[in-house]
């Protein structure tokens, strides 16, 4: 396996700090699941609309004397120099009957204005995309910031896979946690289960269900990952947003990184030849640790997976393609 980072000098950063760019449902809803974890003793909001950064602000301190000592307030970009994370989840929404990749041209001018100022200021924490489409702009802050690959990270498909943890959990009447799947490539319409590694406790995923009695395994899996593709297209038709499964996915993320746990998890972040893909953000499984992506896991995939993947790589690359990512100085 080819690691992603070497033997790197001591950071500028205050690893109990993190910052959140962008206010709107993802924005707030994250800082309040960061605020009840207690992982961060600082949180600067950052927002176009200064008013509402400030609101959110009031609102989430409010609850602070019920968990751990904790400071939040709204800022600027010169709070965020010394951010271990900068989370951004600024761009627009994603309405009802739009696809992740119709937002692409919206946001990808949304990070034209972000990611200059992140560089500028010489910020050397974790870049954690969170908005949509997450690989697309995962590769933009990457090109735009100039940052090491290991650095620019999104939240990728570490929602989707718990997503697809918590559907065959319901499926086979087990602990989701005791599960171990992974949802990878996009995070949108090609993004695929990779079936073939699947397993419950070390037992292969085939096997399981036979012993829970499910036997008709490929009507089952193609019934299960449409639900998992589908999920934000439901929550956005009943609820207009989705924000509460995307904030649990980023405070996960946010711990690894932290905490430097080198946790697994199937995030975005740049291909550089791992299954012969390069130049192009999409989420496998990889060791996250205080650097962000430490090293990619290459998982066994069979011929069917590796053929999706590299169309969901194709449809991806498509888009990036096309970009214009020059920037008015």
């Amino acid at each position: 396996m080819e690691k992603l980072t070497k033997a790197l000098p001591e950071k500028n950063v205050d690893i109990r700090k993190a910052a959140i760019i962008g206010c709107g449902f993802v924005g707030s809803s994250t800082a309040f699941a960061l605020m009840e974890a207690g992982t961060f003793s600082e949180l600067v909001l950052i927002d176009v609309d200064k008013s509402r950064a400030e609101g959110e602000a009031m609102d989430i301190s409010h609850g602070v004397p019920f968990v751990k000592p904790m400071k939040i307030y709204a800022g600027d970009y010169d709070d965020i120099v010394d951010a271990s994370i900068i989370i951004i989840t600024a761009g627009a929404a994603q309405k009802p009957g739009e696809t992740r990749l119709d937002l692409v041209q919206k946001n990808v001018a949304i990070y034209k204005s972000i990611i200059p100022e992140i560089k500028k200021r010489g910020c050397e924490g974790v870049l954690l995309i969170v908005s949509n489409p997450v690989d697309i702009l995962t590769y933009v802050a990457q090109k735009l910031s100039g940052f090491p690959a290991h650095r620019v990270i999104g939240s990728g498909t570490v929602l989707d896979t718990a997503r697809l943890k918590h559907m065959l959990s319901n499926h086979l009447s087990v602990d989701s946690r005791a599960v171990h799947a992974f949802i990878i490539g996009e995070h949108g319409d090609s993004e695929l289960a990779a079936w073939s590694g699947a397993m419950v406790s070390g037992v292969p995923l085939s096997k399981f269900c036979e012993m829970r009695g499910h036997f008709n395994h490929d009507e089952s899996e193609r019934h299960i990952q449409e639900m998992v593709k589908n999920s934000a297209y439901e929550i956005i038709e009943r609820k207009k947003a989705t924000y509460y499964g995307v904030a649990m996915a980023v405070r996960r993320i946010c711990e690894a990184i932290a905490r430097d746990e080198k946790s697994i998890l199937s995030i975005s972040s740049l291909m550089e030849g791992q299954y012969g893909l390069t130049d192009i953000c999409l989420s496998m499984p990889a060791i996250v640790g205080a650097d962000g992506v430490e090293e990619k896991i290459p998982i066994s995939l069979d011929e069917d997976e590796i053929t999706k993947l590299m169309a969901s790589a194709r449809a991806l690359k498509e888009i990036a393609d096309s970009l214009d990512l020059t920037v008015n100085e």
